[in-house]
């Protein structure tokens, strides 16, 4: 399927339920479940998403929200934690699908330190998709991925 264009994320319009990989700082791998709903907005060029987390501290949740540029031809993609939900949004990850895969880049600052952000989306059916997330802190020579999400249809 092609997923260039404003439609790139249409696949993943629905329910999902979601099971988390997240490295901690120790370098140990913490898991939990949740769930997912996206929905298109602006006539398809926009879309929300709405996580919730199961996590054994407590629920917590958070939205993506993401944009097509039609100039561009990429995404943008902004996040937002019920954590600090009044926080400063961090710079949207920008970049495409090719390829059945899309992959998303943005620049900031992670604890104090300069660091590259990558977002891949992959293994993407009917039914199933994996997101990723990575950190660089040498301008994208190496990657250390940090949050696993494994996407299976709901409904």
């Amino acid at each position: 399927m092609d997923r260039t264009g404003p439609h790139g994320f249409d696949f993943e319009i629905g329910s999902w339920r979601v099971h988390h990989r997240v490295k901690r700082p120790t370098g140990e791998w913490m898991e939990f479940e949740g769930t997912s709903d996206m929905r298109l907005l602006m006539d398809g060029s926009a879309n929300v998403e709405d996580n919730t987390f199961n996590k054994a501290t407590g629920v917590t949740h958070g939205v993506a929200f993401r944009t097509f540029d039609a100039k561009s031809g990429e995404w943008a993609i902004w996040w937002i934690d019920s954590r600090d939900p009044h926080g400063a949004v961090d710079p949207p990850v920008k970049g495409r699908f090719e390829n059945g895969v899309g992959k998303f880049y943005a620049d900031g600052v992670v604890n104090g330190q300069p660091t590259r952000t990558r977002f891949i989306w992959s293994n993407i059916t009917p039914t199933s998709a994996r997101w990723e997330q990575a950190f660089s802190t040498d301008a994208g020579k190496t990657w250390d991925t940090n949050w696993i999400m494994e996407f299976t249809r709901a409904s």
